[in-house]
């Protein structure tokens, strides 16, 4: 899971910079799991592009083999 003291903004821009490249349902599901546990520590300014995310990985996870 995340470390406390991690960048929100860094993290989430990791994600998106990298979610084209999560195949397995396994990495895809990691990167969620992580994302959905940041959205519950992260600024209310920050949240609707965590929710942008997160939707987009559970779209990604829907449709992953």
């Amino acid at each position: 899971m995340l470390m406390s003291g991690i960048d929100p903004y860094a993290y989430m821009q990791q994600v998106s910079m990298q979610i084209h490249k999560l195949k397995s349902r396994s990495d895809i599901g990691t990167a969620l799991d992580e994302l959905e546990y940041l959205f519950e520590v992260i600024p209310p300014e920050m949240q609707d592009s965590a929710e942008q995310l997160i939707t987009m990985l559970r779209k990604k996870l829907a449709n992953a083999s």
